[in-house]
């Protein structure tokens, strides 16, 4: 019997193996050999479909690090779950990081981050600019290998490219060099944004950048 679990399963095994732009709704229908009426039943539009799938996805977006006041905990937890959560899934990126919209888990997402970060102690400006930042770091993270855009024929570099000699090996070692880079990227975000922490708490009360939240 055709259900949504059942429809969204497949939706996303059929984006995964061919791509977002080759999901239709005739597609998936033929993948579930039903008629595409019977999805309408369940899916009013396709963009409905894709909004649940990716609920379902950013259901494993940790954020509960921000409970515990630590803003820097809060921001790794979520960094990280973030970004596992769309290298899984790749090809739905361009739907994931399109925004909360009206989706109430994302929202509510947004929420606890932004209420996490304020309660810490960051003016709502900067919790907001944290949480646009955050994001950045992650989808472009997310959305692309660096390692894996290299040729592993070290001839296209030897004679050419002297500064990258070893450029040819790096797809061989991708996942370890993206992981390593990224924790990198966030490491230095965070420390950054500590100096920043630090300097906002320095400042005379009247002079501290305040503003509102999104």
């Amino acid at each position: 019997m055709l259900s949504v679990s059942g429809i969204r399963t497949a939706a996303l095994a059929l984006i995964d193996r061919d791509g977002l732009e080759n999901l239709s709704m005739r597609r998936l229908a033929q993948e579930l050999d039903v008629q595409a009426a019977s999805l309408y039943s369940h899916y009013r539009t396709k963009e409905d479909l894709l909004a649940d799938i990716a609920n379902e996805i950013m259901a494993e977006v940790d954020v509960s690090g921000f409970d515990s006041g630590d803003w820097r905990h809060g921001l790794t937890v979520w960094a990280r779950s973030y970004r596992a959560a769309l290298a899984a899934h790749p090809n739905l990126v361009p739907v994931i990081a399109a925004g909360p919209g009206r989706r109430e888990a994302a929202l509510r997402r947004a929420d606890a981050i932004h209420g996490g970060l304020v309660a810490a102690g960051w003016p709502a400006r900067h919790a907001t600019m944290i949480g646009a930042s955050t994001k950045y770091l992650v989808v472009g993270a997310a959305i692309n290998s660096f390692s894996r855009g290299f040729d592993a024929d070290v001839q296209v570099y030897r004679d050419r490219y002297p500064n990258l000699s070893q450029a040819h090996r790096l797809s061989e070692h991708a996942a370890e060099i993206d992981d390593d880079s990224f924790e990198l990227a966030l490491s230095a975000f965070l420390d950054g944004l500590g100096q920043t922490f630090a300097d906002l708490k320095r400042a005379p009360t009247a002079a501290r950048p305040g503003g509102e939240g999104p």
